[in-house]
């Protein structure tokens, strides 16, 4: 399962997952260049970068909005 991180709240980090379930962690629990929008894959207890599924997301997004303003 992967989760999006959604926001940084002081020492905390929400994850949203794919079931658009929202999780709270420790901000230590996150690699420390992750910013908001990156997705992430758990492996332990830590969270670790799924940067190609990032891509695929953002690409994703990106699509969608260039055909939101065609319209």
């Amino acid at each position: 399962m992967y989760y999006s991180l959604d926001r940084f709240e002081e020492d905390l980090a929400v994850l949203e997952d794919d079931d658009e379930q929202t999780l709270t962690v420790p901000r230590a629990q996150l690699p420390a260049a992750a910013r908001p929008g990156d997705v992430l894959a758990k492996e332990g207890d830590r969270y670790v970068p799924a940067p190609d599924e990032t891509a695929r997301r953002r690409d994703e997004i990106r699509r969608l909005q260039e055909k939101l303003r065609r319209k």
